[in-house]
Order: structure tokens, then sequence, then C-alpha cells
């Protein structure tokens, strides 16, 4: 079941279907991500997506999923393909950039929910990449 529920989460990212994404974590879902600031709950992940999906168009390939013994925590291993759309505040401009750079995401899961997604990437490696 765990594995299953990380993967139509990722399957949905992929097909860029947030409501999709959104079915799969709990009202007040806890969403790290990469040198920010804690989004809680799920409104504000669907804002986080909006947002991402107007700035960036991403696809995750060579995905591995883990899963703990319990089943209660999981970790993903993946490349992000990407395009950098519109420029996002504080970051270099966008220029239809393409990028491609490894990410992690781990999570914690009830019986049927994710509660709980961290993502990490290195962010200098991504500045690198849509500087160019």
């Amino acid at each position: 079941m765990s594995q299953d529920i990380i993967q139509q989460y990722f399957d949905a990212f992929n097909a860029g279907d947030t409501r999709a994404m959104l079915a799969l974590v709990s009202d007040d879902v806890q969403h790290f991500v990469n040198q920010g600031d804690l989004r809680k709950g799920r409104a504000k992940l669907a804002e986080f997506c909006s947002h991402m999906g107007v700035s960036y168009r991403e696809e995750l390939h060579d995905m591995v999923i883990f899963i703990s013994p319990d089943g209660k925590r999981a970790a993903a291993e993946f490349t992000v393909h990407g395009e950098y759309l519109k420029t996002d505040p504080g970051l270099p401009e966008a220029k239809g950039q393409h990028y491609c750079l490894p990410a992690g995401s781990f999570f914690t899961l009830s019986d049927t929910k994710i509660t709980r997604i961290t993502t990490y990437y290195n962010l200098q490696d991504w500045i690198a990449q849509v500087s160019k």
C-alpha cells in the first residue's frame, strides 16, 4: 500500500495532475521544500504546486522508491528533468533553460495518506545550470 501511494503521487506529478497529488495527502500535510519554509496543510501545498506549474515544467525520471518495514516512512531518489519557464523571485532570470539534477524526497505515511513530504536537491547545481 505505501509503495502504491508514493508511486501514485509521483505518477500524478509527472502527469501534471495536482488534483490527484492533493488527493493522496492528509489535510494537515507538512511540506518541507529544499532550503525553503515549511508549508502546513493541503491548501498551502496546492498554492506551491500552482506556483511551480507556472514557473517550471518538470518530469522525474530514474525513480527508485524505498519503504520502511513498517510502511510508515518512504524515500525516493530520482532525476529531475526540467525547464525554467518564469522567473522565480530571488533566482536567475528564466529564459526557458533546461536542467537535469539528482534529487530525493522523504515521506511519512498514515494508513492511507501522505502526512509529510521533504524534498532535497542541490540548489547551487540548479543555479549553475540555469545561469549558463
